[in-house]
């Protein structure tokens, strides 16, 4: 009885072995772009954990630049979104240099018409004009359709007597359309002072970056200035600045904490609070 166990035992050892000098192991495939790493701690973080957590790194809090469609995925309730004005596209009315390939190139980027995306939405159950600038779009820059996109909001929420919400995201004015992208900073800001006229509420989200003709004009006309953390907020950039006055700036200088012990902001809200707050300041002011 014992050889044949002893028999048996020597049979399963040879197996063992035949089968691991003769089993090939395959690398699991893992898919392309299944991480994308924090550009403040290198964190590799999943897509999905990036997306369920509104694109905020889940072990440093950066946030990450997001665009329209996202944003007002985050503030809106769900299908509560009707977007205003989405045919109007811009032309190369001027005929400026291979400004109509960086148009197309933009629109298939982005996946939107424009550098804004503006509607009417409900944040909680309350009413509101919002619009969504998108940094993927020409890096957010405002020419005439941004402008006017921007302006019909404005006017809608005038005429409606509503709530308005802006978020920011820009290098400002759109070179490739001259004087007439800067004539849409006194165009937006005098349909805000009619905003203003009516007593309504209105708010700003700076978001990063948050530059030039936009935050001269009416990123920084809110009645309540939010800003997301760490974003880049500020006129001129900071080289351009340091080399006019030929001094050196803080490390922070720009940045939502440096403007808010400035005064220039009201408060800083991470993005995964910023509903809930603006929500609250909604109830605040008795919006209905």
């Amino acid at each position: 009885m014992q050889n044949i166990f002893n028999t048996r035992k020597n049979k399963i050892s040879k197996l063992k072995i035949y089968r691991k000098n003769n089993t090939t192991f395959l690398p699991k495939e893992i898919p392309d772009n299944l991480f994308k790493a924090c550009p403040n701690c290198n964190e590799n973080i999943t897509n999905e954990e990036w997306e369920s957590n509104l694109y905020v790194c889940s072990k440093c809090g950066h946030h990450l630049r997001i665009g329209a469609p996202e944003r007002i995925r985050e503030l809106c309730d769900i299908n509560s979104f009707d977007e205003f004005d989405a045919e109007i596209t811009t032309f190369n009315e001027e005929n400026f240099y291979q400004y109509d390939e960086k148009l197309e190139k933009a629109k298939a980027n982005s996946g939107i018409n424009e550098a804004v995306v503006c509607g009417i939405g409900e944040i909680s159950g309350k009413k509101v004009v919002i619009c969504a600038m998108d940094s993927n779009f020409m890096m957010g820059s405002m020419g005439k359709v941004v402008g006017e996109k921007i302006t019909r909001s404005i006017e809608y929420a005038t005429l409606k007597k509503l709530p308005l919400i802006i978020a920011t995201a820009s290098g400002g004015a759109r070179m490739q359309e001259g004087i007439i992208s800067l004539m849409q900073m006194a165009k937006t800001s005098s349909a805000l002072k009619k905003h203003n006229d009516k007593g309504l509420l209105y708010i700003t989200i700076l978001t990063d970056p948050t530059t030039g003709g936009v935050s001269a004009s009416f990123a920084m006309l809110g009645d309540i200035i939010i800003a997301e953390p760490n974003a880049l907020i500020g006129f001129a950039g900071k080289i351009v600045i340091e080399k006019t006055i030929n001094e050196s700036l803080p490390e922070e200088f720009q940045r939502s904490e440096f403007l808010l012990k400035k005064g220039f902001v009201d408060f800083i809200v991470s993005r995964n609070k910023l509903k809930d707050t603006i929500h609250k300041l909604l109830i605040l002011h008795g919006v209905k």
